[in-house]
């Protein structure tokens, strides 16, 4: 799918000027997943927002300040959180800036930015390796929640393979992947970003009630240099990659309704801005009070360093998985809408259940069978994840909007947008460094089909 996807969809953006729309292409894109309904609440956006953004990430979090030291880790938790917000904004901006189109798809907006080809060619890409990538890990982190779980509540009994609870996580998923659009899931990112604030809450205030453990040690986890500098660069990867929403936030935005009086950008925004409120009530209390109690002999996943009250911890594994089912979700959603697209649109079938059907339970069944044979995926998205959720966050909408909007040089836009792309180039070509020597010091461990 990965290499074939820009040149079929080359000619999409051209139909959307609404005048000239056939028939046809009408029932075409009611019949596809991102423009079907237009007839979201804006709080629509704020839990879909939280659902994409909280990844299970928020857990690895301590782990990573304990890598970078107090004074970077506060610094690159907050400044992340301000860049993102920012580039958000940028995103929703743009989504309607001609008079009469919508952006509903990045590839659509970059496409308007670099041209027709180019833009399919820059966005896509980037767009397919954030949200395959990201379905892949929540496979994974669904199938070890739940193993989690399952070793917590019945400790004595017969230990089960990895690879049966990514089965059983992807039962469910098979039956979720054929709602039709965002806003018919939208129950389902409700349960999502609730429990993700949920399961949040349990890991800090879990560390409050366990206090400072007596041997916590704030220096960093490595002995050597090269171990200090490529751990923090790992690290800086895994807080780039906390803020990752953005390759479907247009998509999520698609859905709003939107008036010449009343355009969706504005109920966009509201939403917004109360997902990033959730979403430090989410990171920043975890991040730091988890680091505060453990120091840097905190677990990847600090619901691993809580091992009590375990009824609490197994619960709170459960959430991870309820809120890893809405996850999969939001991100699967804009894939199956370019397959149904290059399905209808360039190969001509026509648009049907059968079509459908077939289409997302054999998408499903391969991000299940990657994820089986791949557990320790997760240690190659810091990887393959540097190339692409860096660019999409942090840089390209700013790219986008100094091509487009041509600011002043110099000025406060200019200026504001040129640090962003600096810091997510820098983000990019380093965060990438560290995740590759972690897989070739982890390499010798993994297990294919573990």
């Amino acid at each position: 799918m990965g290499t074939e996807g820009p040149s079929k969809t080359r000619n999409d953006s051209g139909h959307n000027d609404g005048i000239n729309k056939t028939k046809e292409q009408k029932a075409i894109d009611d019949w596809l997943p991102i423009t079907s309904s237009r007839n979201a609440k804006w709080w629509y956006s704020a839990f879909h927002n939280v659902t994409a953004m909280v990844g299970a990430g928020v857990l690895s979090l301590p782990s990573a300040m304990s890598n970078l030291g107090w004074g970077p880790g506060v610094a690159v938790l907050v400044l992340s959180w301000i860049i993102t917000l920012y580039t958000l904004w940028q995103m929703v901006e743009m989504h309607e800036m001609v008079p009469g189109k919508r952006f509903d798809r990045y590839h659509e907006l970059g496409q308007h930015a670099f041209g027709e080809k180019l833009g399919l060619y820059i966005v896509v890409p980037q767009q397919l390796i954030v949200q395959v990538g990201t379905n892949i890990v929540y496979m994974v982190t669904g199938g070890q929640s739940l193993k989690k779980f399952h070793d917590i509540v019945c400790p004595r009994c017969k230990s089960i393979q990895l690879t049966y609870f990514i089965m059983i996580f992807a039962s469910v998923q098979f039956v979720l992947s054929h709602l039709p659009s965002f806003n018919s899931m939208s129950g389902i990112s409700l349960a999502a970003a609730v429990m993700s604030l949920t399961y949040s809450t349990i890991a800090w205030t879990t560390s409050i009630a366990k206090g400072v453990q007596p041997d916590v040690d704030y220096g960093f986890k490595a002995s050597t240099t090269p171990g200090k500098v490529f751990n923090f660069l790992n690290a800086l990867g895994d807080v780039a990659f906390a803020y990752a929403g953005h390759s479907v936030v247009l998509e999520i935005q698609a859905t709003i309704p939107s008036t010449p009086e009343k355009p969706s950008k504005r109920a966009m925004w509201k939403g917004v801005v109360v997902a990033y409120i959730v979403v430090a009530l989410c990171y920043f209390p975890v991040a730091l009070i988890g680091y505060w109690t453990f120091g840097n002999s905190v677990k990847d996943n600090i619901l691993i360093s809580l091992e009590k009250p375990a009824w609490l911890i197994a619960l709170a594994n459960m959430f991870v998985v309820i809120h890893v089912i809405g996850g999969y979700q939001i991100y699967a959603m804009p894939v199956f809408d370019m397959i149904e697209t290059v399905l209808v649109k360039k190969l001509h079938f026509k648009p049907s259940f059968i079509l459908r059907f077939i289409a997302r339970n054999v998408y499903v069944g391969l991000t299940m069978f990657i994820g089986i044979t791949f557990p320790f995926f997760g240690g190659l998205l810091g990887f393959f994840g540097g190339f692409a959720f860096a660019p999409t966050t942090y840089f390209l909408p700013c790219v986008i909007w100094l091509l487009i909007y041509k600011p002043k040089r110099f000025g406060l836009s200019w200026c504001t947008n040129w640090i962003c792309i600096i810091l997510g180039v820098l983000l990019t070509v380093l965060s990438p460094i560290g995740g590759m020597r972690n897989i070739i010091l982890q390499a010798k461990n993994y297990h294919f089909y573990s």
